[in-house]
């Protein structure tokens, strides 16, 4: 019988396989190939000439030339080591090559050097952690323009009461302001992808909002698990009360302070969520300053999320 032959983990752009390159999919690699694109993200960043630009998934380097011919350096971030040869090749022996910096590997877990913007065309199966790693990172940088898939952009601009207000979009917007520049269809890249995208601008917030983000985060985590129901239904889990007893039982022990007479955690929430007139709000229309005064009120009480 004859070899049934298996799918390879690459697509291959005609133009791009003259060259030798083979695009990895588990890196998700789309090219951007329309240079009117290119430029506007530029403009959009208001890239000065004294900037260090951090781009993430250069690829090719179509957007990195352009970068290195108005800014000061570039670092370019590539976990596909015959990517990062190719563009080393491409500006060597030109005025370009001193400004380019390449980190190589993987964005997640390498260690950030100072930048003053982020202009990338997103590897869209890291979106999520990389947007929390670039505002977590300081010193602060001035701003990023990012290029996402749609629906993924969308909810990062969601308000309360959106259909696709979540978690998301609240942790993103507690740490910056967030604005949709515009729209990309598929066939600006190579090889097309099968989703639509959008580049969306983030400017952090400086000074940063005084909460401990990972406290946040553990909240925020709880309330979305299950965003159409009640605060008062979703903190009602047993395996919720659990946590926050185990963390409050810590809490007081560090301070060697024994347990309150009659201790029950879940009346304890519970009295908290109805003091802050919250216990039949839903987490999918409560704003920033809500979930922040929730917060404060629960780990004055002791309450801890991490």
């Amino acid at each position: 019988m004859p070899k049934v032959k298996t799918e390879k983990k690459t697509r291959i752009h005609n133009e791009v396989q003259k060259q030798g390159i083979v695009f990895n999919k588990d890196f998700g690699q789309h090219i951007l190939k329309n240079p009117l694109v290119i430029t506007t993200m530029l403009e959009k960043a208001a890239l000065r000439a004294t900037d260090v630009v951090l781009e993430i998934g250069p690829g090719t380097g179509n957007m990195t030339v352009r970068m290195l011919e108005r800014a000061k350096k570039v670092i370019a971030c590539e976990i596909d080591t015959r990517l990062a040869a190719e563009l080393q090749k491409r500006v060597q022996a030109t005025p370009l090559q001193p400004k380019l910096q390449v980190l190589i590997g993987d964005f997640l877990k390498a260690e950030l050097p100072f930048f003053d913007l982020c202009i990338a065309n997103v590897p869209y199966q890291i979106s999520s952690p990389l947007i929390f790693k670039l505002l977590l990172h300081r010193p602060l940088f001035r701003c990023a323009v990012l290029m996402f898939q749609r629906e993924f952009a969308q909810r990062l601009v969601a308000k309360p009461g959106d259909k696709l207000y979540c978690r998301l979009s609240i942790n993103t917007q507690l740490l910056a302001r967030v604005d949709m520049l515009m729209k990309v269809g598929k066939n600006n890249f190579k090889p097309p992808p099968k989703v639509e995208s959008s580049v969306v601008r983030l400017e952090p917030k400086n000074p940063p909002p005084p909460v401990n983000f990972t406290e946040w985060d553990g909240l925020t985590r709880i309330a979305f698990l299950r965003k159409n129901k009640t605060l008062a239904a979703t903190f009602k889990v047993n395996s919720v009360i659990e946590m926050l007893e185990k963390n409050y039982k810590l809490y007081r022990s560090l301070r060697n302070e024994q347990l309150e007479e009659n201790f029950n955690m879940q009346e304890k929430v519970m009295g908290i969520l109805e003091e802050q007139g919250v216990s039949g709000s839903r987490a999918r229309s409560m704003d920033i300053d809500e979930f922040m005064r929730l917060l404060l009120a629960f780990n004055s009480a002791g309450i801890h999320f991490n």
